[in-house]
C-alpha cells in the first residue's frame, strides 16, 4: 500500500463515498490524508446511509459537514441529502457551495434550509453536469444569468416551481439530455393548469405524481419516456420520430398523443391503464420496428373489441418480446385470437391473469400456435391467500392442462410467477 501513488488513493477514497467511511479511512496516515485533501473528487452526506446524522443537532452537523467539505480541494461529486436532519442555517450552506461550486460536476442536494437557497443563482455558469434537487423551492427563473451550459442531466423531486420557470430552467440548460420530474408542485397563474416544455437536446424523460390539465413537450432528440402514476386530460409529445422506449404506468390521461414521435419505437411498455385499442393502436401503428409489447394490468372500454393478434402480427413484423395481462371474457378473447398470421419473431412470451379462469389455458395454447419460433413463456398468477374449493380445482386443472400442453413444445422453456 505505501507504493501507490497518492492520485490512486484519491480515487478509492472517492469511490467510498460516503463522508464518514472517508474520514475514516483517510486517518490510516499521512499519505492518505494528502491524499483526502488533494485528490478526493466525490463526497456525500446522506442522512439514510448513517441515521446518526439525524441524532446529532443541525448546529453541530453543519460544523462538521464545514470542516470536511473545507479540506478538500478539486471536489467534482457531491451530494448533501439530508432528508430528516432538521434545518439548516442558509449561510451555512451557500458558503458549501460557493467553496465547491468552481470544480463540481454532480450535485445531488436534499437540505432544508431557512430560508431557502436559491441554488441556480449560485451554481449556474459553473460546469455543473449533473444537478439533483429535492424538497426544495426553485423561483424567478432567469436564463440569460442562471444559465448551465455544460448541464446534461436534471432531476426535480418535490420541488415547488411555476410552469413559467420550469419552461425558463430547460431553456437555460442548451446541452439538457435527462430530466426527471418527480411529484413536482407546480404553480399557476390561471385557472387551467398547463405546463409547454421544449427542449432541442432532451433525450430521456421521467415524470412521475405530476397532475395536469395539459403537459406539451417538444423535442427534437427524444428517445425515452416514461410516465408513472400521473393523472393528465392532455398529454402531447412533438417531435421528429427519434423516441425508442415508452413506458406508462397507473397512468391515466383522457387524450395522448405521441403519433409524430413512433416511426423508430422499439419498446411499448403500457400497465395499470384503461385501454381503447383502436385508438392506441391507431397511434403506434406506424412503429414498424417495434421490438417488445407489453400490455399489463390493461382494462378495455366497455365497447372496445380488444387486442387484435392479427394487427400485431401484420403491423410489427420485427416483435420479439410480447407481454399480455388482462381480464380475459369470451368476446373479447375470441375476437382477439381471430386471424392466422403467425408472430413469427417472438421467442418471449409473458402472459398473466388477474382472476383464472377456464378461458385462460385456451388462451395460452392459442398463443403458442401462433408464436412458431418461441424460446421461452413466462406465465404470472395472482393466487389469493383465502382459496375457495372452486378456485382450487381451478388451478389444479389450469396446471394439468398447461402440462399437457407443454409435452408438444418440449423446446420451449416454461416458468411460472405466482405472487
Amino acid at each position: 500500500m505505501e507504493h501507490l501513488p497518492v492520485e490512486v488513493i484519491g480515487n478509492i477514497l472517492s469511490h467510498l463515498e460516503g463522508a464518514r467511511d472517508v474520514v475514516i479511512a483517510s486517518a490510516t496516515c499521512r499519505k492518505w490524508r494528502e491524499a483526502y485533501r488533494k485528490h478526493l473528487h466525490t463526497l456525500a452526506f446522506n442522512s439514510n446511509d448513517w441515521p446518526a446524522y439525524c441524532d446529532i443537532s443541525p448546529i453541530l452537523l453543519e460544523i462538521l459537514i464545514t470542516r470536511t467539505i473545507f479540506q478538500t480541494t478539486g471536489l467534482q461529486g457531491l451530494s448533501i441529502l439530508m432528508d430528516d436532519a432538521g434545518e439548516f442555517t442558509a449561510s451555512t450552506v451557500i458558503a458549501w457551495l460557493m467553496y465547491t461550486r468552481e470544480t463540481l460536476r454532480r450535485l445531488f442536494y436534499n437540505v432544508p434550509t431557512s430560508p431557502n437557497v436559491n441554488i441556480l443563482a449560485i451554481c449556474g455558469r459553473q460546469k455543473l453536469e449533473i444537478l439533483a434537487v429535492a424538497h426544495n423551492s426553485i423561483t424567478g427563473v432567469e436564463p440569460n444569468f442562471q444559465r448551465f451550459p455544460c448541464l446534461k442531466s436534471l432531476s426535480l423531486s418535490h420541488v415547488c416551481i411555476s410552469a413559467l420557470d420550469l419552461s425558463l430552467l430547460l431553456t437555460a440548460c442548451p446541452k439538457l439530455e435527462s430530466l426527471e420530474l418527480v411529484d413536482p408542485e407546480i404553480a399557476i397563474s390561471d385557472a387551467q393548469v398547463t405546463v409547454e416544455l421544449s427542449s432541442p437536446t432532451l433525450k430521456s424523460i421521467y415524470v412521475e405524481a405530476i397532475s395536469l390539465d395539459k403537459f406539451i413537450l417538444e423535442t427534437d432528440s427524444i428517445e425515452r419516456l416514461h410516465l408513472s402514476d400521473c393523472a393528465l386530460e392532455v398529454f402531447e409529445l412533438i417531435g421528429k420520430g427519434t423516441l425508442k422506449y415508452f413506458k406508462i404506468d397507473d397512468v391515466s390521461v383522457i387524450h395522448l398523443d405521441i403519433a409524430e414521435t413512433v416511426d423508430n419505437l422499439e419498446v411499448v411498455d403500457v400497465s395499470s391503464f384503461t385501454i381503447i385499442w383502436t385508438r392506441f393502436y391507431q397511434m403506434i401503428s406506424r412503429s414498424s420496428k417495434l421490438r417488445k409489447l407489453r400490455l399489463w394490468d390493461v382494462t378495455f372500454d366497455d365497447y372496445d373489441e380488444g387486442i387484435d393478434l392479427e394487427t400485431i402480427a401484420v403491423c410489427f413484423p420485427q416483435l420479439k418480446h410480447l407481454s399480455l395481462c388482462y381480464e380475459l371474457r369470451d368476446g373479447l378473447m375470441h375476437y382477439g385470437l381471430q386471424g392466422s398470421s403467425n408472430l413469427e419473431n417472438v421467442t418471449v412470451l409473458e402472459l398473466g391473469w388477474t382472476v383464472i379462469n377456464d378461458f385462460f389455458s385456451h388462451w395460452v395454447e392459442e398463443l403458442l400456435k401462433r408464436c412458431p419460433n418461441l424460446k421461452k413463456i413466462i406465465i404470472f398468477g395472482v393466487i389469493s391467500e383465502a382459496k375457495s374449493h372452486e378456485e382450487c380445482q381451478i388451478l389444479a386443472k389450469f396446471t394439468s392442462s398447461i402440462v399437457r400442453l407443454m409435452r408438444k413444445y418440449m423446446h420451449v422453456e416454461v416458468q411460472f410467477e405466482y405472487e
